[in-house]
């Protein structure tokens, strides 16, 4: 079980939360393009905390060279694993000649996994769709695993959709391409040496214990976002691990401790890590009103402490018509 790498999202602060509700699930950090890590700011993108993992670092990009350099970086910075992104479809990846359209280029992707595994010792894996466009060939992913698999990739997350390169944004092509999970599990028959996970449209225990009779592993992506309570359940459901038995109101106090931490070390507002745990109490009766305070900026200015208890108080219950109305 793993959550997926998601732009914008998957930061160090999102990765810390879901490493309180799980344990053992194997995170994946936003991608990270390689002239980012080249030419920026290292530290910036690849700094997270030692609670994260096992944690993944995502790349993107298309020059072997430079993805040696980058996954020498992630292994040097203490990342357990690297991937490469071969499943964006946005206009603006598709500009760098990377994410999807790479599957356009298989031999190009398996020189790049082999300069990147030629330099690390860290497992080198790669996310990708089923096809490109109209192309629905079987023939057309079997081909693309089979020559990256001889480049000594060994790991496969596939996204069970096609990615569109035009005509559709990057959120159409995670919703209007039909899944094909059946794609995938061909490619584990196929390839019974490789480890072949799955992703995409995965929401409820049902269909991941669907997908694991068919392949070696699930990723899932927003569900795990929008209802991370959901993860919580994973050590017990798919590790094998005793329940936890931790509640949402430790967690939201361990984040509490985090974002004062970050804030001391790094100079990190907790505004922009609390949008993060927006969803622990989905579902829940007053789960509104709390993710309010955690998301009102007019309290931006009080100590994350302050917030927690500002969104635990209830609020006082009418006593009169007249009351309800005022209120």
């Amino acid at each position: 079980m793993s959550v997926a790498p998601m732009m914008d999202w998957t930061d160090r602060g999102c990765r810390y939360f879901h490493r309180l509700l799980s344990r053992h699930a194997l995170l994946y950090t936003e991608m990270v393009t390689t002239g980012a890590l080249i030419h920026g700011d290292v530290a910036r993108h690849l700094r997270f905390h030692d609670a994260e993992h096992p944690v993944a670092l995502q790349l993107g990009g298309s020059e072997p060279a430079d993805l040696a350099q980058c996954a020498q970086m992630a292994q040097q910075w203490g990342y357990d694993e690297v991937n490469l992104n071969c499943g964006c479809p946005s206009e603006r990846v598709q500009r760098g000649a990377f994410g999807a359209c790479l599957m356009n280029e298989r031999e190009l992707v398996a020189d790049c996994v082999k300069a990147m595994r030629d330099v690390v010792d860290i497992p080198v894996t790669v996310k990708h769709r089923i096809g490109i466009d109209k192309e629905e060939s079987y023939g057309f992913v079997r081909d693309f695993v089979g020559s990256v698999a001889e480049a000594g990739c060994e790991v496969f997350i596939v996204h069970a959709r096609n990615a569109w390169l035009k005509g559709l944004s990057p959120k159409e092509n995670r919703e209007i391409p039909p899944l094909r999970y059946e794609v995938v599990a061909r490619l584990r028959q196929d390839f019974p040496q490789l480890t072949i996970a799955v992703n995409g449209g995965i929401a409820t225990d049902a269909l991941v214990q669907q997908q694991l009779e068919q392949v070696d592993g699930v990723m899932v992506g927003r569900e795990a976002y929008h209802n991370p309570w959901w993860l919580a359940s994973w050590d017990a459901s798919y590790f094998g691990a005793e329940p936890s038995g931790i509640t949402r109101e430790w967690v939201e106090e361990e984040m509490v401790r985090y974002m004062e931490r970050e804030a001391a070390e790094h100079g990190t507002h907790w505004y922009s890590i609390a949008r993060h745990m927006l969803g622990l109490r989905h579902g829940l009766p007053g789960a509104r009103r709390w993710r309010q305070a955690w998301s009102d900026h007019r309290l931006k200015t009080l100590p994350p402490h302050e917030v927690m208890r500002l969104a635990r108080t209830k609020p006082a219950r009418p006593t009169s018509e007249a009351e309800t109305v005022s209120i």
